[in-house]
C-alpha cells in the first residue's frame, strides 16, 4: 500500500505501522501467535451504492463494519467476505475479482491485542439482514451520512474512502 493515498492522518499512521510492524510478525494472520495481528473487514455497500450495512458489536457496543480474525488457510479478502456474510447475513461479494483493498486501520482489540485491519469494498443487494446465530441481531442498512455520524474515527475514514470509490462522496 505504499502507493495508496491515505484518506486522513489516522490512515497515514496506520499504513506506517503496517509497513514497520508486519515484516517482524512471525505469523501475522494468527490471532494466537501474538498480541499484534492482521484482521480483515468489509465496508459493505448496497448494489445501488446509496447505503452501507453496519452491526452493533455485542461486546464493544459500537456500530461497526463486519470483520474479524482471519481463519487458517484463508486470505484476508476471503476473511472479510466470510465475516460480512456471517455478521450481516446478506449475499455479499467483492467489488472486484480477488477483492478491492482500499483502507487500513490500526486499533486496539480485545485482550490487549492490536488489530492491523485490512478493509475491502464489498457489495450486496439491499435485502433484510439475517445474521448468523450467535452474531449481533442489531444490524441494518444506513445512508452514508447517517453511518458516518454513528462511526468512530477509524470507520469514518473508511466510509469516506468507500463513498469516494463509489462516486457517492
Amino acid at each position: 500500500m505504499t502507493s495508496h493515498d491515505p484518506v486522513d492522518e489516522r490512515e497515514r499512521e496506520s499504513i506506517a505501522t503496517f509497513i514497520s510492524v508486519v515484516p517482524a510478525l512471525p505469523d501475522p494472520f494468527d490471532e494466537h501467535a501474538g498480541p499484534v495481528h492482521i484482521t480483515a473487514s468489509g465496508i459493505l455497500a448496497s448494489d445501488d451504492g446509496t447505503m452501507t450495512a453496519l452491526h452493533l458489536h455485542k461486546r464493544l457496543g459500537m456500530w461497526l463494519q463486519p470483520g474479524g480474525h482471519i481463519e487458517p488457510g484463508e486470505s484476508p479478502a476471503d476473511g472479510a467476505l466470510r465475516e460480512a456474510a456471517e455478521e450481516i447475513g446478506v449475499p455479499v461479494r467483492h467489488e472486484t475479482e480477488g477483492g478491492l483493498l482500499f483502507h487500513v486501520d490500526v486499533h486496539p482489540g480485545p485482550k490487549g491485542h492490536t488489530h492491523l485491519d485490512l478493509r475491502y469494498l464489498l457489495r450486496a443487494p439491499q435485502v433484510t439482514p439475517r445474521p448468523a446465530d450467535g452474531e449481533s441481531s442489531q444490524v441494518g442498512w444506513f445512508a452514508w451520512e447517517e453511518a458516518g455520524v454513528m462511526a468512530d474515527a477509524g470507520l469514518a475514514g473508511a466510509l469516506r474512502a468507500a463513498r469516494a470509490l463509489l462516486g457517492k462522496a
